[in-house]
Formats: C-alpha cells, structure tokens, sequence
C-alpha cells in the first residue's frame, strides 16, 4: 500500500466512515470497504460525466437532462443540461408514489425531554403544501426570495421544502445571529418574507427573536411579512407586518403541485459568516446540490431504506 493510500485509509478509519468494526456490527456485511471507495473515487477522476450521469439516476426527473456536464467560462460549468426536476417531490413525493406516506420522514426533538414530533410522508407534503400555498397567497413566485431565521423547529424543514416546491429561493441565517447579521442578508437578498419565532431556547434560556426583528423590520423594506412561529407564546406580534405561523396556513390546501425546475435553477444562497468583511452569498443549484448530498448520504452515512439518520446541529 502506497504511502498516500496508507493515509488516506487512516483518515477515514479516524473518523469512522469506513470502519466496519467502529462503525456498527453489520458493517461488514453492507458497508464499503476501503478498496471499493478507492474503485469508486478512480471511476468518478476516469470517467467524470459516466460516473455523475449514472448517479443522476438514483433521482427522479421531469424530463431528462440531454448533458451531464458542459463547459462553461465560470468554474464548475452547468451540470445536467437541459433536465428538469424538483427538490421537494424527490424527498418527498417519489417516496409516497412508492407507497410510502405512512413511514416516517422526520422525528423532532426538542431541548425539553420527551417533547417529541413526527411526521410520516403524508402527512410532511400536507405541511409543506400548506406553506407553499400560504406563499402563492402572498403573490410569491418561482425566482422570489425569502430569508429563515429559526431554530431547530421542524417548521424550518417545513418551510425549506415549501419554498422548494415552488421554485423560491430561500436563504436561511444561523439561529444565533443578531439582528444586525439577519438584516444584511435579507438586504443583499431583497428577501420578500421572513420567517422566525417569537422567541428560541439555548441551553434552557429563553431568547427573544421577534423583539429582535421589529427593531430592524422597518429598515428592510423589501420585507413584506413576518412569519412568526410560536415557540412559546410569551411574545406577541408588534409591527403591522406580522403574521402567526398558524394563522399564515390556517385553511390552506393541502395539496400543491411542484414547480419544473431546470437542473441550473437556483435552489437557495448560503451566506458565508462575514467574519472578515461584508457577507457573500454562495448560490447552490437544484440538481447538483440533491445529486451530491444524496449520494454522499449513502456513501458516508452508509444510508439503507428505513434507517434512521441522527443529526445534531444548529441551525
């Protein structure tokens, strides 16, 4: 073994991805051992556009892509050119036309123990059509922004794919933020919604973030509305354009269809910290982006059909 596998394999023995005596007892039988990745990683360097246009197989499209890749004057170039596809009906819709909308999509967990909420597929796409339709009620369309500035709720799931569905780009802030950084982004953004709570826990104190927004809301005046999800009730809406979360789906209908979107479609920005100037928005496509993480899903995660996928993480 060359010197540069001999480290390679020791990376990923440290961190546990391919250990298959760390990782679980299984492993053996249904992971990837080192030999393989290293198969797999040659084919993808070999053999770019085969190797990514097999993977694309794994989604569901609209109408297929004519390209995998073209070259283009700005780095990576355009990626499955031509294809059509949505985010939100691949992790969502694909799942329940395969007879799944009674198995469970996503398990919540709150700071509180015992605090817990499930969804099945069902009953995950009658909220996120909700949302979506409280948006079109608002006159947001494919291409319009809005910014999410929540915690770990699993409205932000909720809201994500909604906005997914419908082609808006959404551009979530860290949960601990200050107002200051929400504000920079929903400018560099011209955001047309915001959506947050009235107030957040971290580690068992309360903090208020609806105070937070109307002490900035009248400065960003491409905000139409304020979406506010109750976390606990103690604060109450304060500026004209604020709306509950509850009130904003209240009587939607639960059923909305998903927007075509080209594999190049923006899908939402990520601002980068700002630690050392003004933020930048960084733009992630539709295709690449679920492509990607799908795959590294079950590359790294070892991910099979009924697993549960534990993650920890601020938002």
């Amino acid at each position: 073994m060359s010197e540069e596998d001999k480290k390679m394999e020791s990376i990923l023995t440290e961190t546990r991805v391919f250990n298959p005596v760390n990782l679980n007892p299984d492993y053996a039988k249904t992971g990837m051992s080192f030999e393989e990745y290293k198969k797999l990683w040659q084919q993808s360097i070999d053999d770019m556009e085969g190797f990514w246009g097999e993977q694309a197989k794994s989604l569901d499209w609209f109408k297929p892509y004519d390209k995998v890749w073209e070259k283009t004057d700005l780095f990576p170039g355009k990626w499955f050119v031509g294809g059509k596809l949505n985010v939100c009906y691949n992790c969502i819709d694909r799942h329940i036309k395969k007879g799944k909308g009674d198995h469970t999509a996503l398990i919540w967990e709150a700071d509180e123990p015992g605090e817990v909420r499930k969804f099945t597929f069902s009953e995950l796409k009658k909220e996120v059509c909700k949302v979506a339709n409280g948006m079109k009620k608002f006159g947001l369309k494919k291409g319009d922004r809005v910014t999410i500035w929540l915690p770990m709720l699993p409205e932000l799931a909720i809201i994500m794919l909604a906005c997914a569905r419908l082609g808006i780009i959404h551009s979530i802030v860290f949960g601990g933020f200050s107002k200051e950084a929400v504000k920079d982004r929903i400018e560099d953004s011209d955001s047309r919604l915001l959506f947050t709570s009235d107030e957040t826990f971290r580690a068992g104190k309360t903090y208020p973030k609806m105070a937070d927004v109307a002490q900035i809301i009248d400065d960003v005046p491409t905000i139409e509305h304020v979406i506010i999800v109750k976390r606990t009730g103690n604060e109450v809406p304060s500026t004209n354009k604020d709306i509950w979360y509850h009130d904003f789906i209240d009587g939607m209908n639960e059923d909305c269809d998903c927007e075509e979107m080209d594999s190049e479609d923006t899908l939402f920005i990520l601002y980068t910290s700002g630690t050392t100037g003004k933020p930048k928005g960084v733009k992630h496509t539709t295709a690449g982006y679920i492509l990607y993480t799908s795959f590294t899903h079950r590359v790294v995660f070892n991910y099979k059909d009924g697993d549960v996928w534990y993650c920890t993480a601020e938002s």
